[in-house]
């Protein structure tokens, strides 16, 4: 018997249909990240702070851009000045695509750190870095937002004094959404990867 002549454009809506399914699934598979992915776990990217150019500046000014978020201050020492020299390396090497991202360099010590010493501080180390700071309130609220932490060592005897602190690197997605969670410590190789992940497909879910 032959087959019905409705039945040949019902399979085609069928195959077609499945296709389509079988095209959503793949698009939203969970990316292939390296790092600790974070995704669903970590609050989107929101604040109120003043940028190192002391424009008044807030987490959506900088959607669109893959950012990557980062607590310490400009008298650290030894791990801040190292993991931002570790972040311009990992720029460096994401080429043109590092344009859409920006390293959000959070002061933990904004008694000291004002817009000017932020702006020279963070490009000495990289263009795409942009230092944020802010009242005491408004630091700790963003720090507590992602179960950051710092604290105000004892002044010495000159007055000077260090800021202990949490030091893990936080990767947005351009819409915002927390992607990924590195340490100082993470791979180069690794960064990079995550990073062009998120740079090339964008806010790929």
């Amino acid at each position: 018997m032959k087959p019905r002549h409705w039945l040949r454009p019902a399979l085609l809506l069928l195959l077609l249909a499945t296709g389509l399914l079988v095209g959503g699934c793949h698009r939203g598979e969970p990316l292939p990240f390296r790092l600790t992915n974070i995704s669903g776990h970590m609050p989107d990217l929101d604040f109120k702070l003043t940028d190192d150019g002391g424009k008044a500046v807030t987490g959506a000014d900088y959607r669109g851009k893959v950012a990557v978020l980062y607590f310490g201050y400009t008298h650290c020492p030894d791990v801040c000045p190292l993991t931002l020299a570790q972040l311009h390396v990992v720029m460096q090497r994401l080429g043109p695509l590092a344009d859409g991202a920006r390293i959000l360099f959070v002061s933990v010590d904004p008694a000291r750190d004002t817009p000017a010493i932020m702006h020279a501080y963070v490009n000495a180390f990289d263009p795409r870095a942009v230092g944020l700071t802010g009242n005491a309130r408004a630091v700790e609220a963003l720090s507590k937002r992602y179960r950051s932490a710092f604290t105000r060592e004892p002044s010495s005897a000159d007055g000077a004094y260090e800021v202990s602190h949490s030091s893990a690197i936080y990767v947005f997605d351009r819409d915002g959404r927390a992607r990924v969670l590195a340490t100082p410590s993470a791979s180069q190789d690794d960064l990079v990867h995550d990073l062009h992940l998120l740079l090339d497909t964008g806010a790929t879910p």
